[in-house]
């Protein structure tokens, strides 16, 4: 059984790619996929784009054309939760999409059609990829300089994700998204731009689905001053040896 391995960016999923096997190259619907085998296991290796929209159309792609049996997200996020901290990774619960409103028809954050605003990620694949964080995060070399500033012990979360289509940056777009949130019962982890929509699709289809993101900035005023050197030293390498432990413990 195929799964299908999505990142956002290139960067997020360097590594992965350098090492897949036999690797062939497929076009498909404006985006490129690489299959091949990882760690023994066949994989499909995808970049989503930014944002819900190009990330529905791939994993759509994936499930229709390459006929995947599970999907797993892997990039990055900024951290909204109180002890989310960056260098962190988060592993999803389930997901919401905060600027999903279609009030008054619907209660604000429900998904139409759903009869409810949280989708959660697959219960196995989820805690097969929180062993994999919890167990080998620990043990990727990460040059803690005084540049990234990352504490020297991260640590794995799970939880809620939200994703919307808004980069969130300011510290008060964060405190007012993390605080409307809260006041409905909803307590979140991190925000992103992609997972909810996969999620989505895979609930869909039936496919099963699970995330895990790096902590690069909290959505604030002090989000990382060097996101591409973050991506290449910390979370491309955190990506790597937690799927690589995903993988293996299929």
């Amino acid at each position: 059984m195929t799964t299908a391995i999505l990142s956002a960016l290139p960067e997020e999923q360097s590594g992965l790619l350098h090492a897949l096997q036999q690797g062939q190259r497929h076009a498909h619907g404006g985006r490129v996929f690489w299959q091949g085998r990882l760690h023994g296991q066949p994989v499909v290796l995808a970049l989503s784009g930014i944002g819900k929209v190009a990330a529905a159309t791939t994993a759509t792609a994936l499930i229709e054309r390459f006929g995947v049996a599970r999907m797993v997200f892997t990039g990055v996020a900024g951290g909204l939760g109180a002890d989310v901290q960056v260098g962190d990774v988060v592993v999803a619960r389930d997901y919401l999409q905060h600027d999903m409103d279609a009030s008054p028809l619907f209660a604000r954050w429900e998904l139409p059609g759903y009869g409810r605003a949280r989708l959660a990620c697959d219960e196995s694949l989820t805690a097969l990829l929180f062993v994999a964080a919890s167990a080998d995060v620990l043990g990727v070399t990460v040059d803690f300089d005084s540049v990234l500033r990352l504490p020297p012990q991260p640590r794995v979360h799970q939880g809620l994700l939200v994703s919307g289509d808004r980069f969130v940056a300011t510290a008060q777009e964060s405190e007012a998204l993390r605080r409307s949130l809260q006041a409905a019962g909803h307590e979140v982890l991190a925000v992103e731009m992609e997972g909810a929509a996969v999620a989505q699709v895979c609930q869909d289809y039936g496919v099963p689905f699970a995330a895990m993101r790096t902590i690069s900035d909290r959505a604030d005023d002090s989000a990382h001053v060097d996101f591409p050197r973050f991506v290449q030293q910390v979370a491309s390498r955190y990506a790597d040896q937690v799927l690589g432990g995903f993988l293996r413990r299929l």
